[in-house]
Formats: structure tokens, C-alpha cells, sequence
């Protein structure tokens, strides 16, 4: 193998390979990216058994082939090399290493034979469907913050994405819970997508997933089955395991029944929360939420620390109530906010309360309260 790329594509294909690479492994070849040489392409395949990513880019090839190289110190290596240099990669397989020149700087990396690397097997999909990176970005980036990190609860570990029908019809919809908020976001479902079955698409594929959809024109085709799931554009396929679990009946969780009802400034509510709790060395530490005519009060109380309120203008018509609430999920919740207004849908000061924005109801979170 022997090929010239431009560093700024190696380094952008590169970066996507090593993300995926756990940094341990005790399996040797799963630390390496498998570079692939043909045509007028090079082809950068990574995978950590559950995750596989494959970037295919624009390169010089004068000599075919393939091989295994260190995707962490690969990555390190292109990173560190002037801006607009020209890459070149030829592959010794007698000694079993890889030659990088770039100016007058030269490398020699260890390979693995790529015989040894894992390719992830390809799955019949149930369903196919085409759907724009905006639509997915805004399902997955306002659902992720609710995932449990909870190792015992693998099966909220992830975000449910499923087919659901809500008082537009039938919509795509991503649920993400940890038993103490939840994210429940809906989309205008795809051509194709309804026969898509309930899948949970694991954190870590979330992630990777949303460095793919920052072109919010591009079409991205998804896959599905019981298993896998597959996203992929021209040069970027992501496929990955999903969870292997049954997510609970969110909808039970959701209150219906919710009257009282609390509009504020999103960025205004945001920032008070974010300064009263500054006095709170514990960041779990409960904001008060003190309710009475169109006027909110938010007030922490830390014996060790001090205390702090601060009062806002709202509209609240209701009777007077007061409640009290994570202010990291307070905080987490109102980020998700788009819209000027976040609207906040209360019952009592012991039942869940729900949130949404301004009146788009596609968007929804609900977040339990604390004792204060």
C-alpha cells in the first residue's frame, strides 16, 4: 500500500476512527484503525465490537492495499503535523510496519495483519428509511442528557427510538430516562419508517452519531433491525449493537393531569437557577421553587455554605405552591429549551411536573421533585 492524502482529511477521518477505540483493550487489534487503499479512495474502518465506523475519503493511491496501525497514536501523529501538509503512507509488510512522511517529518508504526481484524457482521434490516440530519440530530441532542448512567439499569442506558402515535398521527420518537427526568421527543415520521421496531441505541452510539449529523441537509439512510442499527451517508457508515433489553412504559410517567401552570423566560430561569445554587458545594443540592402570583421565588438553603434567593417576573395564576428540585436537572432541562418560554406544568409539591416549550407539545420532559 502506498497512498498521499491531504492532512486535513486524514485528520477528520482519524479523529472519527479513534473515538470509537477504547483506549484499553485487551484484545491488541481492536487498538488499531484498519486502512483500506483502492480506486482513488482510502477507506478508515474502527470498531470496538459493538460499534463499527467507516470513513471513506479523497486520496492519491499509488499502490492498493491494506493494514492495521494504532488509531490513537495515528491520530496523535496527524494531529501534530502543519496545517495543509500532504500526507504520504507506505505499508513495509515485510518488517510489518507502515512509513507516514509529511515534510521532513518520518514515522514508522507497528502493524497487525488485517486478516485479524473484526468486521461487524451485516444484518438483514427490517426496515430502511432516509431522514435529514437535522430531524435526527434535534430527536438524539434533546434526548441524551436524560440517559442513566446506571450500569445496573442497562436497559436505560441508551435512548428508545421507536415509532408512536401522538395527536399529529403517526411521529418518530426518541425517550431517554433515568428514573429521575425524562426526555420524550417527537418528529414527523419518515417515509418508510413505520415499520421500524422499538430499538435502544446505546449512549456511546449517540454520541458518535451526533458528530455525524452536523450537516443538517444531509440525507442520512438508517437501518434497522432487532439487533443493529445502521446510519450512514456517501462516505460514513455508523453501524452499532443496540441494547438487548425491554425499555419500561414511559408513558405511565408522563402526567396527564397537571393544571397548575408556570410560563418564565428559558435563558432568564436558567441563569437564576445556575447563580442561587452557586452557594451549594454539593451540585445535587435542591432549588426551592416558591410560586405565588405571577412571581416565582428561587431560594437554596446550604447550612454549610450560606444561603441564596433571587426573585423573577412569571405568568402563574394558580394557587400558591412550593417545590423543590435537582438544580442540575433543572439546569439540564431548561438548556434544552429552543423557543423564548419554557412552560412547567405542576400538580403538587410530591408529584412529577412537566415541561415543555412554549406551546410546541413535540417536546417534553418531566422531572421528578425533591423534599426541601
Amino acid at each position: 500500500m502506498k497512498v498521499s492524502i491531504e492532512r486535513s482529511a486524514l485528520l477528520k477521518a482519524m479523529s472519527r476512527a479513534q473515538s470509537v477505540v477504547e483506549r484499553r483493550n485487551t484484545i491488541p487489534i481492536l487498538a488499531n484503525v484498519l486502512i483500506e487503499a483502492e480506486g482513488n479512495s482510502l477507506s478508515f474502518r474502527a470498531t470496538d465490537l459493538d460499534i463499527e465506523v467507516v470513513d471513506k475519503t479523497d486520496a492519491m493511491v499509488e499502490v492498493a492495499g491494506a493494514t492495521t496501525v494504532s488509531a490513537h497514536m495515528l491520530h496523535d501523529i496527524v494531529r501534530k503535523l502543519p496545517d495543509g501538509s500532504t500526507v504520504q503512507l507506505s505499508e513495509d509488510m515485510a518488517a510489518g510496519r507502515i512509513e507516514i512522511r509529511a515534510g521532513r517529518s518520518n514515522f514508522s508504526l507497528a502493524t497487525l495483519p488485517r486478516e485479524d481484524f473484526p468486521i461487524m457482521a451485516s444484518a438483514e434490516y427490517d426496515c430502511n428509511f432516509g431522514a435529514k440530519a437535522a430531524l435526527l440530530r434535534r430527536l438524539f441532542d434533546k434526548a441524551k442528557f436524560a440517559i442513566s448512567t446506571e450500569e445496573t439499569r442497562y436497559y436505560l442506558n441508551g435512548i428508545y427510538l421507536h415509532s408512536a402515535t401522538a395527536s399529529g398521527g403517526q411521529m418518530l420518537r426518541a425517550v431517554a430516562t433515568d428514573g429521575h427526568r425524562l426526555a420524550c421527543i417527537d418528529a414527523d415520521l419518515p417515509d418508510g419508517a413505520d415499520s421500524i421496531p422499538g430499538v435502544i441505541v446505546p449512549r456511546k452510539t449517540v454520541t458518535e452519531l451526533l458528530k455525524l449529523l452536523s450537516d443538517d441537509d444531509a440525507d442520512i439512510a438508517v437501518s434497522v433491525s432487532e439487533t443493529k442499527i445502521r446510519f450512514a451517508t456517501p462516505d460514513i457508515t455508523l453501524t452499532s449493537k443496540v441494547i438487548d433489553g425491554s425499555f419500561p412504559d414511559y408513558t405511565r410517567v408522563i402526567p396527564q393531569s397537571n393544571v397548575k401552570r408556570l410560563e418564565v423566560d428559558a435563558a432568564e430561569f436558567a441563569q437564576a437557577v445556575d447563580r442561587v445554587s452557586t452557594v451549594s458545594s454539593e451540585r445535587s443540592r435542591a432549588v426551592k421553587l416558591a410560586l405565588d402570583e405571577d412571581r416565582l421565588v428561587l431560594s437554596v438553603n446550604a447550612p454549610d455554605s450560606g444561603a441564596a434567593d433571587e426573585e423573577l417576573a412569571v405568568a402563574y395564576g394558580d394557587e400558591r405552591l412550593e417545590i423543590g428540585f435537582n438544580a442540575k436537572y433543572l439546569l439540564e432541562i431548561a438548556s434544552q429549551v429552543d423557543r423564548e418560554n419554557a412552560v412547567f406544568m405542576f400538580n403538587s409539591s410530591g408529584d412529577p411536573t412537566l415541561m415543555r416549550e412554549g406551546n410546541d407539545e413535540s417536546a417534553v420532559y418531566v422531572v421528578m421533585p425533591m423534599r426541601v
